[in-house]
């Protein structure tokens, strides 16, 4: 299978950024209308589920000069996937033909790409410019996430989907872990031997940079694993949030700690409660961006690709932040209002001394 060849093909290179804190995907809608349309999961091969987005992304096209890597060149548009918990996924695509062998030398050109970087930056920035009030708290962070999604739809001769996971084996870790190097074994093993099958004729195979599908309606599990990517980039922004969240409660304490007595606490509190709140709201976005319930296939692609990601622990160290900054926040209010209480009782007993006092006042006895 030296000579294998692709018929058709698409690799899309992806890119994920943080654009805003939330999105309005119907009025993005009428912003960029010219260029937009709702996305859904296709499910040609499967029959109706309750498999859905919540809600609908919305899909963007853009022209774009074409940028040529090697061999393969991409498309003159690029897709923009809009979330409306603020997250905005750029796609470009790299139309597949020729030499299965190939592949492994776009991987590598794929991965840290400064060229598709600094486009996908320009490209979002368009798009931020004209989403105008459709996006809440606009800005584009600096934490980002690229990925690459490689579909056959079909070779120039009939093959067998067993034949990447037997004999194209070692072709097949090259592009998922992006190596000109010939691997070992052992990577050879953990990057193919726990593939994904719907039928008989295709097969899915995930890293944590890449994914290989053959499959002649890829389209639902490119648009699942897009969005794992997209989850994982706002994992990483929300840590990265909350890393800063709590450098900014110590920095809160430590003023309580050296100010005077007649400090005032309430701004900080509110301030607590903010960084609580933003937290806690964009984490569960996130986590229910999309319902997986009825459909096993898409189930265990996403599970797949959830566990090359390691979203689990991502989503276990936010969760144990957040809960951090819960607990500090509640003492604070608990600390603020043991303040308040005891202000008020220092008020009653001095009153309760002023009366007593000009009680021994002449001139204030009736």
């Amino acid at each position: 299978m030296a000579d294998l060849v692709i018929r058709k093909g698409t690799c899309h290179a992806l890119f994920a950024y943080d654009v805003a804190y939330a999105i309005d995907l119907d009025a993005a809608q009428h912003s960029v209308a010219s260029a937009s349309e709702r996305q859904t999961v296709k499910q040609k091969r499967r029959a109706p589920t309750s498999f859905e987005y919540r809600p609908a992304p919305l899909r963007v096209t853009f022209q774009a000069d074409p940028i040529t890597l090697g061999d393969y060149t991409t498309s003159p548009e690029v897709d923009l996937v809009l979330y409306d918990f603020g997250a905005v996924s750029v796609s470009f695509e790299f139309p597949l033909a020729g030499p299965f062998g190939g592949l492994p030398a776009l991987a590598v050109a794929l991965r840290g790409n400064a060229r598709l970087f600094a486009e996908s930056f320009i490209q979002v920035e368009r798009l931020v410019q004209r989403l105008g009030d459709s996006a809440s708290r606009p800005h584009l962070s600096d934490v980002h996430e690229d990925y690459s999604i490689f579909v056959i739809e079909a070779f120039a001769e009939p093959v067998e989907p067993a034949v990447l996971w037997t004999t194209c084996a070692p072709t097949v870790a090259q592009v998922l872990r992006a190596e000109s190097r010939q691997l070992a074994q052992q990577e050879i093993n953990d990057a193919t031997t726990d593939h994904l099958s719907f039928a008989t004729d295709d097969a899915t195979f995930i890293d944590t940079d890449a994914a290989l599908l053959y499959d002649r309606e890829g389209d639902d599990v490119r648009a699942v694993i897009e969005l794992a990517n997209t989850q994982l980039m706002e994992l990483r922004h929300l840590d990265q949030q909350l890393d800063t969240s709590l450098d900014e409660v110590y920095a809160i304490l430590t003023r309580q700690r050296t100010g005077g007595p007649l400090r005032r606490r309430a701004p900080d509190v509110n301030r607590m409660a903010e960084l609580q709140l933003d937290g806690a709201v964009l984490f569960e976005q996130v986590s229910n961006a999309i319902k997986l319930i009825g459909d096993q296939f898409l189930s265990r692609v996403y599970s797949r690709v959830s566990q090359r990601f390691r979203l689990e622990q991502w989503d276990a160290s936010i969760s144990r932040k957040l809960a951090t900054v819960e607990g500090i926040y509640s003492k604070m209010v608990d600390r603020a209002s043991a303040r308040r209480g005891e202000a008020l009782e220092w008020a009653i007993v001095l009153l309760i001394v002023f009366e007593i006092v000009l009680s021994f006042i002449p001139a204030f006895r009736h």
